[in-house]
């Protein structure tokens, strides 16, 4: 017998001579115990084998011959033999006894038995023979211990799942067959905002589906159910789910069916999708908003190009006007003369404003006029302006000073807020109006600041814009126009700008509006108050002087107009329709300066001035380059490795004259 060893009480002894009634009935109990499933042996006084039936010889797989006589330590073995101490002890007492628990057999190995051990024939109070009857219960014990470990075995799996369902990120929702609610783990708590006690035992489509959706949601399951079509079992599929406070947002839901004992559980894992939806949205708004800016900037590259060829036209009308005007001085056709002068100074300015604004250049700090910046913006958009019957009132301040900034970004955004302005009128049937004004903000006794600083506003009388929409408005991508109109990309990069050059852009109120917006912008001073604004100077005649100008130009017109107006004032003129033949005039004849386009087609204004370096060093310090391209990376990067002076079209002759001067200078 084992550590597992256990005694059991036993019945007490009966009242009687069992020995006479042994001696009696003897044959009748002899057949009994051959009848009882169980081994039976009788043991001796001296533990010897005196009877036991065929079950016993069953089991052993003895021969009668082989037990009947033998001490028990040989039949059983000796392992056995010695857990049987505590047991004799109480046999020879006369007490029955019980056990059962784990003992080393001789032939059968290890075995789980239960015996009684039952003294009879007493004889001055020693028994003479003790009754054995032995179940072996290994098998049962086995299958117990089997049975314990695959209960353990499912408990650690079921905490297991259970721990896994309740911690799971995902949503899981089981029903049963009927579509109720049998498990909701705290991730779908979360998710719809119900407790799992409030969700337990409701049906599915209460909890968790849109009323208008609970329909196809019974159908669906009936189907399902009588063993039809499933649609939606197994696949990943999109669709609205309902909160406790009856919102909507959309799930991924993956669906699938379990057979438990006979019964049937459908189990649901949900993702909320808004955060994805949401991120998605954004990133389709970022991708249309990249298209639209490509878009611009095709056009813009596109209507840059247009504008570049308009300089030569506008060239030659305002050099010819102004010759014109200079021929009929004291005619009051010279007034006319001067008007289309004034008007195509005016087409020049604004093609120059928009080359500035559609050509990239790295940033370029300088003294700049905001007043000369409002007139500009104004004056390119001016056609805009007038086909949408909006008038234009422009205050601006006379003397301001100027601001050390980026001319373009700077004109960029006077031109994105005039531009926002004209759009938000269009909600404007009549009486629309635009002012653009300029000033000076004044110093407070506790303003911190070093300088003070100069303010652009620009006012409208339009809807205006909501007060809970004032900081929104400047978010990246966000837009209050509707969908093709803007990206929402320019205040955000206007007051980026406006913060770069140590300004500010802002939403003002304004009381003297009825209703509308004002947006002011406002930046440090840094320079000297700007002049005030004059008539434009006459186009007096000019000194004349005896210097020889060679003009290198492929367009005929341009360089006559650049010869009459430099011959006018007394140059002597000579002109070369490309640059080799510049080359060959050169090598014949002495010249004082050159004035050549940069951009011809054999040899053009840079191959020229290398040229030119080589053969005559000291010339190639006098030349001037006339050019509508100044703004063209590879133009930037000629004049300022030939450190030469550029004048970009269309020019005044006032402008032309004065350079030949400086040029000419010693």
């Amino acid at each position: 017998m084992t550590e597992t060893f256990h005694l059991h009480p036993a019945p007490s002894a009966g009242v009687g001579d069992l020995g006479s009634v042994l001696q009696v009935t003897l044959p009748l109990l002899s057949q009994l115990l051959e009848a009882v499933p169980a081994r039976v042996v009788v043991i001796d006084v001296e533990e010897r084998f005196v009877w036991a039936n065929q079950e016993f010889f069953a089991f052993t797989g003895l021969h009668p011959k082989q037990v009947l006589g033998q001490p028990i330590a040989r039949i059983i073995g000796s392992a056995a033999y010695a857990g049987y101490g505590a047991v004799r002890e109480r046999l020879a007492s006369g007490q029955t006894v019980a056990w059962e628990g784990w003992t080393e057999l001789a032939g059968a190995g290890r075995r789980y038995m239960r015996e009684h051990l039952v003294p009879v024939d007493i004889r001055g109070g020693v028994p003479q023979s003790t009754i054995v009857m032995s179940l072996d219960l290994t098998e049962l014990k086995q299958r117990d211990a089997a049975l314990s470990a695959k209960v353990a075995e499912l408990e650690a799996s079921e905490a297991l799942k259970s721990s896994i369902f309740d911690n799971a990120m995902a949503a899981l929702v089981s029903t049963d067959e009927t579509g109720h609610v049998v498990e909701f783990n705290p991730a779908a708590a979360a998710m719809f905002g119900i407790a799992r006690e409030q969700a337990v035992g409701r049906s599915v489509a209460e909890v968790m589906i849109p009323p208008r959706l609970r329909a196809a949601h019974e159908a669906g399951m009936a189907r399902v159910t009588a063993g039809g079509e499933q649609r939606v079992m197994g696949r990943r599929v999109e669709m609205p789910a309902l909160r406790a406070d009856g919102t909507e947002f959309p799930v991924e839901m993956l669906l699938w069916r379990t057979a438990v004992g006979g019964q049937t559980f459908y189990t649901a894992s949900l993702f909320d999708l808004s955060e994805r939806q949401i991120a998605q949205s954004e990133i389709e708004r970022q991708r249309e908003a990249l298209r639209q800016s490509e878009k611009l900037t095709a056009m813009g590259s596109l209507l840059a190009g247009v504008a570049h060829e308009l300089n030569n036209p506008l060239s030659i009308v305002m050099g010819r006007a102004a010759l014109l005007a200079e021929k009929m001085s004291g005619d009051p056709r010279a007034a006319d003369a001067q008007r289309i002068f004034d008007a195509a100074e005016r087409c020049g300015r604004i093609v120059r404003t928009f080359l500035n604004m559609a050509r990239s250049r790295p940033a370029k700090r300088s003294e700049v006029a905001l007043n000369d910046l409002a007139a500009a913006a104004v004056d390119m958009l001016g056609y805009v302006l007038r086909s949408h019957g909006i008038a234009v009132v422009l205050e601006l301040q006379p003397g301001l000073p100027h601001v050390r900034a980026d001319a373009d970004q700077i004109g960029q955004i006077v031109l994105n807020l005039i531009v926002n302005a004209q759009q938000a009128l269009g909600a404007r049937d009549l009486g629309r109006r635009l002012t653009v004004s300029t000033g000076v903000a004044p110093m407070t006794d506790g303003d911190r600041r070093r300088t003070p600083r100069v303010w652009l506003r620009v006012r409208d009388n339009g809807p205006g814009i909501a007060a809970e929409l004032r900081e929104r408005i400047f978010e990246p991508f966000f837009t209050t126009k509707s969908e093709g109109v803007g990206t929402g990309l320019g205040l955000a990069v206007s007051r980026s700008i406006a913060r770069e050059h140590g300004g500010e852009l802002t939403v003002q109120d304004d009381e003297a509006l009825d209703g509308g917006a004002c947006f002011c912008l406002q930046l440090p001073v840094s320079g000297e108050p700007e002049r005030a604004e004059t008539e434009p100077m006459p186009l007096a005649a000019t000194e004349e002087c005896s210097a020889r100008v060679l003009i290198v130009d492929d367009e005929a017109e341009i360089a006559d107009l650049i010869g009459e107006m430099l011959g006018g004032a007394g140059y002597e003129v000579m002109t070369a329709e490309s640059g080799a033949v510049a080359l060959a005039m050169l090598a014949e004849a002495r010249f004082d300066a050159i004035v050549s386009d940069l951009h011809m087609p054999d040899i053009d204004g840079a191959q020229l001035w290398r040229e030119i370096r080589a053969r005559h060093p000291s010339l190639a310090r006098r030349m001037l380059f006339v050019t509508g391209d100044t703004l063209s990376p590879i133009a930037r990067q000629f004049l300022s490795e030939a450190r030469c002076d550029s004048l970009s079209k269309p020019f005044s002759r006032q402008e032309l004259l004065g350079r030949i001067t400086t040029l000419l200078q010693p």
